[in-house]
């Protein structure tokens, strides 16, 4: 409801006409104390004013004046609230959060009295806290800087003025380095320490939160920190191995090698490996000036090195590679502006003999084949199936071997998926992704690690069916050698060969026949010596006059005795005989009487005890060999 204007007083004023009693009617008012809260709706009842004098006292006239007065409106003894969409009572929008408004009572007789309606404009949570600026935030931060240090601040504001809490989120990516130790200052801390080599950049979201309400409204912001670097680290060999230790990333000089030539000065700087001699400072941030020193050694007089690009160069030349086969060297190298950061590490330089031949392979280019299968690996063979083993010869060395010799492919013209070469120069290749009838040509290169001559050649490969073989060298087949010639020398070879073994063992199936004969020959004679009354020929016993031996003591050389084992010792010697005419033929071998003789030595049928037939004549007596003189018991 619009109030009427009053155009007499400060203000917009609205005439109120009340029935007053008789007498003084504005003396019923007072000044009133009241509140409301921000962002009620329009017409909301601020205050209630009393009822002043009677029905039938004169007119009463009331305005509302003052700074505050177009918020309120007069509507009967109700003082209600005026806004409207485009203009809200927000307790943070005002200058301040009390409203005053000035009530003029006027009364026909009477002067104007005036009174004071104070409203106190109720705070609402209506504002949630936000960081001053954007929502992503920009610190740096040097590497340096002491770990449980305040590294950076963030503030944030709530217009309705609720108590802020910070806290940092734990999911943020790098929240480990950080903390908060006063939630209500926002001061952030340096938890662990920063290293500029290993991250330049961390990130990390910090929330404040309202404390003292019910909606515990919060706010986030990302903080980005740069990781400004700093001087700790010291110079680094480059190319250098990084190692991590501790958790800790070290970086290990090379050690650089240069070859020198006995007896021979070098033009300008020495060439090292795997590069120059270089140095970096470890802040590569900072990237301080190095300078290059050589450590004093027995033999670093023989060297100059460049303080600013830390080159080598030899000064005088070294007389022997035997007795001085390789000079090692410190180098240092120190920051400019810090003398006591420095890095120290060794340039070996090798002295080689006069080197007066390269390394070379015999042939410009080999046949190799290899059968396709299922194996992984196998084997490149040559003609006739040989295993093809590739040797670069080098006449500086003892029958052409240099130890120093290294055999590989050539990069970037070779399946280095399917073949590979061995130290020894062996070739190896995938048979199971080769197929049959395939060729190949590989280009092996032989280096010499020593003086980096190097050498190459070519093998060209012919893959073969599973289970064929490789094909003669058709070197071996020439005129006169035709497969067919070639298989009837074989035979004849073969024959020949059957032949002389044939021979062979005739002539020592003799020997060995030969051999037994004379055994059994020389047994019988020992058994004659030994026993000279009985005849082995006859096993006829001697002349009456001449005693016979018991039958214990005969002793029979046998055939059989002789060929399937050692005879049976004699038994010992009888007592010496007695004086007897010269001994009867010597017996054949292997004899032991006639046919149908019976063992005692008596012809079938005689009776026991008739008188013996009469000896035989005597044979003039013959000196005995040397294989039958008799043996000793």
């Amino acid at each position: 409801m619009a109030a009427p204007s009053c155009p007499a007083l400060l203000a917009t004023c609205l005439a109120l006409q009340l029935a007053t009693a008789q007498g003084d009617g504005c003396s019923g008012f007072g000044n009133l104390f009241t509140e409301i809260a921000e962002n009620s709706a329009h017409g909301s009842l601020v205050a209630r004013l009393p009822a002043a004098g009677d029905a039938g006292s004169a007119g009463l006239q009331l305005c509302l004046a003052g700074a505050d007065a177009a918020w309120f409106y007069l509507d009967g003894r109700s003082v209600r609230l005026n806004v409207s969409a485009g203009r809200a009572l927000d307790r943070e929008e005002l200058e301040s959060p009390v409203l005053m408004v000035a009530l003029t009572c006027t009364e026909d007789g009477f002067s104007p009295v005036e009174y004071r309606i104070i409203v106190q404009v109720l705070n609402e949570n209506d504002n949630r806290p936000h960081f001053q600026g954007a929502t992503v935030l920009t610190h740096n931060v040097s590497e340096l800087a002491a770990v449980h240090s305040v590294v950076f601040s963030t503030q944030a504001e709530d217009a309705d003025g609720d108590t802020l809490m910070y806290v940092i989120d734990t999911a943020s990516p790098d929240a480990r380095f950080f903390r908060i130790d006063l939630p209500n200052s926002g001061k952030v801390v340096l938890a662990r320490a920063l290293d500029f080599e290993s991250r330049q950049h961390l990130e990390v979201v910090v929330t404040a939160v309202e404390m003292n309400t019910k909606e515990r409204f919060n706010a986030s912001a990302r903080v980005r920190v740069n990781v400004l670097d700093g001087d700790d680290q010291y110079p680094q060999f480059l190319p250098c191995t990084p190692r991590t230790h501790h958790g800790l990333t070290i970086c290990t000089s090379p050690i650089y090698t240069a070859n020198v030539t006995e007896g021979q000065l070098q033009g300008g700087p020495l060439s090292f490996s795997p590069g120059s001699v270089y140095a970096e400072d470890g802040d590569r941030g900072l990237r301080a000036a190095i300078t290059y020193s050589l450590l004093a050694g027995r033999e670093s007089g023989r060297f100059h090195i460049d303080n600013m690009t830390g080159a080598i160069t030899l000064l005088r030349a070294v007389e022997s590679s035997r007795s001085t086969p390789a000079i090692s060297l410190s180098v240092m190298a120190s920051q400019v502006n810090d003398a006591n950061k420095y890095a120290v590490t060794q340039a070996v330089v090798r002295v080689l003999a006069a080197n007066r031949h390269p390394p070379r392979f015999a042939h410009p280019t080999y046949r190799a084949f290899v059968p396709a299968g299922a194996r992984e690996a196998a084997l490149l063979l040559t003609f006739g199936g040989h295993v093809l083993a590739l040797r670069a010869h080098d006449p500086d060395f003892p029958e052409g071997v240099n130890p120093q010799v290294r055999y590989s492919l050539r990069p970037g013209a070779n399946h280095s998926q399917l073949f590979q070469v061995m130290p020894n120069g062996l070739l190896v290749a995938r048979a199971d992704r080769l197929r049959p009838a395939q060729t190949y040509r590989l280009q092996v290169l032989a280096r010499d690690e020593e003086s980096g001559e190097t050498s190459n050649t070519t093998v060209e490969l012919e893959v073969l069916w599973p289970g064929q073989a490789a094909p003669r060298d058709p070197s071996e087949v020439g005129p006169g050698r035709s497969p067919l010639n070639m298989g009837v020398l074989a035979g004849g070879l073969g024959a020949l060969l059957l032949l002389t073994a044939a021979i062979l063992f005739l002539i020592m199936r003799a020997m060995k026949k030969r051999q037994r004969q004379q055994e059994t020959a020389d047994r019988a004679a020992l058994a004659i010596e030994k026993h000279p009354n009985v005849s082995l020929r006859w096993f006829q016993p001697v002349p009456a006059s001449k005693s016979s031996p018991s039958p214990s003591s005969l002793y029979y050389p046998n055939e059989g005795y002789s060929e399937g084992g050692e005879a049976p010792p004699p038994p010992p010697p009888p007592p010496p005989p007695a004086p007897q005419p010269p001994p009867a033929p010597k017996p054949q071998a292997n004899s032991v009487g006639r046919p149908g003789g019976s063992p005692g030595g008596s012809p079938e049928g005689s009776p026991e005890g008739s008188p013996p037939p009469p000896p035989a004549s005597p044979s003039p007596p013959r000196p005995p060999s040397p294989a039958e003189a008799p043996r000793a018991p």
